[in-house]
């Protein structure tokens, strides 16, 4: 495999619309290769539950098996892919292993390969990489990695947007990086893009996609004070929210202090009058 090629797709791939632009080159300039590759924003979307897949031990397995209960996390990859793929996977693990939630208790994972020609085999090498990095228990249950026909596997990133093309003479694919947040009915909830993952936008992600049952009722209270941006796919602070809280508290402590201080004047003067 051309390692060099797949650097060049991963730095392309995770640059922004200027990224290789050439001298006299308009500034959303891409390589006619890579106008392919992307993630298109499907959010409110329902992904096709009726998609057939296989698991890790060759077993025929519908996406909606995975769905119904908890909030998923997928995650498009090929498993042989040198680089990007598996830098991918690595962000995604580090965020999991920070996060206090636990994969198959409050959310599953559900990575799957888009090239056809993977099978159970490679999923099962993969999994029990990621498990062995992991290291926490139950985790075989939540987190699953798939394979499947290249109809079943268009019919998925298709409806996830997630875009990506096959370079002949690489021999490797082009393609995005990032993971999609699904809701427990299959609805596209979020999109975290990039190679590395913050768990705080995870985290965030996972209690919206579950709609509340995700997550501490703090949990909750701070995600009120944040906004998803879906242009970069992170969680930042909701100024005009903050600059709410800020003034309702600015009034609760003005009204707490001239409450104290009109307890304090009546004590006063009933003590003045006591004296007299």
């Amino acid at each position: 495999m051309n390692k060099l090629a797949c650097a060049a797709f991963a730095v392309l791939a995770l640059a922004g619309p200027a990224a290789a632009q050439a001298p006299g080159e308009p500034a959303n300039f891409k390589p006619p290769m890579l106008r392919e590759v992307g993630f298109d924003q499907n959010l409110g979307d329902k992904v096709p539950l009726d998609i057939t897949l296989k698991d890790e031990q060759g077993r025929d397995v519908k996406l909606g098996d995975y769905f119904g209960k908890k909030p998923v996390v997928l995650a498009l990859v090929y498993y042989e892919c040198p680089m990007l793929c598996t830098l991918t996977l690595n962000g995604l693990s580090t965020a999991l292993g920070v996060l206090a939630y636990d994969v198959g208790q409050q959310f599953d994972v559900i990575t799957v390969s888009f090239d056809p020609k993977e099978g159970p085999e490679l999923a099962a090498t993969k999994k029990k990489a990621y498990l062995a990095k992991y290291k926490r228990a139950g985790a075989e249950k939540g987190w699953h990695f798939l394979t499947g026909s290249e109809e079943q596997i268009r019919r998925l990133t298709q409806s996830v947007g997630f875009r990506y093309t096959f370079d002949e003479r690489t021999q490797q694919f082009a393609h995005p990086s990032g993971l999609v947040v699904i809701t427990p009915q299959g609805v596209i909830a979020r999109y975290l893009y990039g190679i590395e993952y913050a768990p705080k936008d995870l985290r965030f992600a996972l209690i919206e996609a579950s709609e509340g049952k995700v997550g501490t009722l703090a949990d909750q209270m701070i995600l009120f004070c944040y906004q998803y941006d879906p242009d970069t796919g992170r969680y930042g602070a909701a100024v005009l929210t903050l600059v709410r809280i800020g003034g309702l508290l600015t009034v609760a402590a003005f009204a707490t202090f001239v409450f104290v201080a009109l307890r304090r004047e009546k004590a006063a003067s009933a003590l003045r009058e006591g004296n007299v």
